[in-house]
C-alpha cells in the first residue's frame, strides 16, 4: 500500500470481486416505501512519471471483468492515483442533509427503472456525469441499507450505493447543478485510507427540539448536553469544482456581527453545517458508512477498527456514557469479522443469504448519523464469524445511549438539588 502501483492493483481485485460477487437486494421496511440510490464514481488520475499515451476505445461488447482487466493492465493506470469523487451539498433550509459532504445520488423516481437507474439519473441531474458511456464501467454495487432516524426510532428510507469506474485519463467536465449543489471534489483514495486523517465531527443535537420547544429549549439542551461527537474523515481534494452561482464562490467583505448575534449564533447554530467556506471538508455519518464498506474491503483493512462511537463533548455525560455502554462495545467489537466477503455467496441469486429472520436488530438498519451496514452476510445466529456485518458495531448502542442520558439527567437533578440545599443552608447562616 506504500506504492500506487499496490493500491491500484488492490482496487482492481476489489472491483473485481464486487461485480462477481453482488450483495443482495434489502426489500422496504413495511411502514417505509421510499429508495434512494448513489453512486461511487472512481477515477485514476496519471502521475508525472507515467503520463498515458494515445488511448485505447474502450469495447463496451466485453464484459465488465474484461474491461477492468484491460483498464489496469495499462502502466498509467498501474502507477496512477486512485480518486473518488465527492460533492458538497448545497445549504437549503429544512434539508436533513445540507451543506453535508456526499455522494452523488438522491431519491428513486417512479419512472426509474430500478436502483441502478436512480444513481445515474441522479448522477446526471446534479453534476453533469453521463455514467452509460463508453468510458465508464458499472462495477456493481455495495451493501443495501435502510437508512433510520438518528436514533434508530424510524425507517426514512432504503439506500442503494453503485459503484462506477471512469475510464479517461482526463478529468471529466462537471456541470452542477446549483440548487443541489456546491462544489465537487477529487479526494485520493490514499488519503481516504490514512489513519492521519481521521477525525471527529460536532453535531447540535438541541436541534431535534427546534419545533417543540423553540429557542430556549434549544438553548438548554444545548447547555447541559452540549455536543455530539461521531467519526469523521478530514477530506484533503486533489481536484475542486465550485459552482459559478453560490454565493461566496468569491470571498466578500463580511461584518462582524454584534455580541448579541454571536450568542444567538452560538445557541441555534449547528457545527456540522459546512456553508461556511473556510471550514474543513468532512466526511462522516452516513456516506462515511458507505465509505467505510468500501474502504475495509482494500488492504490494510482496518477502516472500520479506525471508526469512533458517537460520544458527547460534555464530560460528566461522557463519562457516563462510556461507562453504560463499555460492555456492549466489547461484545461487538469481538463479533466483528472485517477484511474478507464469506465464500458462500456467490451471486445475487443462487447462494445469496437470506434476510434475517426474528431478531432485536436488523443488520441492514443505519442511522443517518452512524456507521454504515457493513458486510450483510445474512442471519445473525450464525456464529461463524462471516455472518456479521459492520454495522453490528453499532447493535443496541443507542438504547444505551438514551440509557446513558437519563442517567446523567438524574446525576445533574441530584447534584443540583444538593447544591441548592448547600447554597439555601448557606444562606441561612449569613443571615
Amino acid at each position: 500500500m506504500t506504492s500506487n502501483n499496490g493500491l491500484s492493483h488492490n482496487l482492481h481485485d476489489v472491483l473485481a470481486e464486487l461485480n462477481r460477487r453482488p450483495y443482495p437486494h434489502v426489500p422496504n421496511p413495511p411502514t417505509c416505501k421510499k429508495r434512494a440510490s448513489v453512486a461511487l464514481i472512481i477515477r485514476v488520475r496519471p502521475t508525472y512519471e507515467h503520463w498515458p499515451g494515445a488511448e485505447q476505445p474502450s469495447d463496451a461488447s466485453q464484459s465488465v471483468q474484461e474491461r477492468l482487466n484491460g483498464f489496469f493492465s495499462q502502466d498509467w493506470v498501474q502507477h496512477g492515483e486512485p480518486e473518488i469523487l465527492f460533492i458538497k451539498r448545497a445549504s437549503r433550509v429544512g434539508d436533513r442533509w445540507t451543506g453535508h459532504v456526499a455522494l452523488p445520488g438522491g431519491k428513486r423516481d417512479p419512472e426509474d427503472a430500478d436502483d441502478q437507474a436512480a444513481a445515474i439519473r441522479e448522477a446526471s441531474e446534479e453534476i453533469g456525469l453521463d455514467l452509460t458511456t463508453d468510458d465508464c464501467i458499472s462495477v456493481g454495487n455495495l451493501p443495501e441499507r435502510v437508512v433510520t432516524t438518528s436514533w434508530g426510532s424510524e425507517p426514512l428510507m432504503v439506500l442503494s450505493p453503485f459503484v462506477f469506474l471512469t475510464t479517461r485519463s482526463d478529468s471529466p467536465t462537471l456541470r452542477l447543478q446549483p440548487t443541489e449543489v456546491a462544489s465537487t471534489h477529487w479526494i485520493p483514495l490514499r488519503a481516504l485510507l490514512s489513519p492521519s486523517q481521521r477525525t471527529v465531527e460536532y453535531v447540535d443535537m438541541s436541534q431535534r427540539f427546534a419545533r417543540q420547544g423553540g429557542f430556549f429549549t434549544r438553548l438548554a439542551v444545548r447547555s447541559l448536553m452540549g455536543w455530539m461527537q461521531f467519526s469523521a474523515v478530514h477530506l484533503l481534494p486533489s481536484e475542486t469544482q465550485q459552482c459559478t452561482t453560490t454565493a461566496g464562490f468569491l470571498p466578500e467583505d463580511k461584518l462582524q456581527p454584534s455580541l448579541a448575534q454571536r450568542f444567538k449564533g452560538w445557541c441555534l447554530s449547528n457545527q456540522a453545517e459546512s456553508h461556511e467556506t473556510g471550514r474543513p471538508l468532512l466526511l462522516w455519518g452516513l456516506t462515511l458508512g458507505i465509505l467505510a464498506d468500501f474502504l475495509d474491503m482494500l488492504p490494510p483493512h482496518n477502516a472500520v477498527q479506525l471508526w469512533k462511537y458517537p460520544t458527547f463533548t460534555v464530560p460528566d455525560l461522557r463519562l457516563i456514557v462510556s461507562v453504560v455502554t463499555y460492555h456492549l462495545r466489547k461484545r461487538n467489537t469481538r463479533n466483528v469479522k472485517v477484511g474478507a466477503r464469506p465464500r458462500d455467496l456467490t451471486s445475487a441469486g443462487e447462494g445469496t443469504p437470506k434476510l434475517s429472520g426474528p431478531s432485536d436488530h436488523n443488520h441492514n438498519e443505519v442511522g443517518i448519523g452512524g456507521l454504515g451496514v457493513g458486510r450483510y452476510y445474512g442471519a445473525s445466529d450464525q456464529a461463524d464469524g462471516q455472518s456479521y456485518a459492520v454495522g453490528i458495531m453499532l447493535r443496541g448502542y443507542y438504547t444505551r445511549l438514551r440509557m446513558a442520558i437519563w442517567v446523567f439527567l438524574a446525576w445533574r437533578v441530584a447534584i443540583g438539588s444538593v447544591a441548592g440545599i448547600y447554597a439555601w443552608r448557606l444562606l441561612r447562616k449569613l443571615r
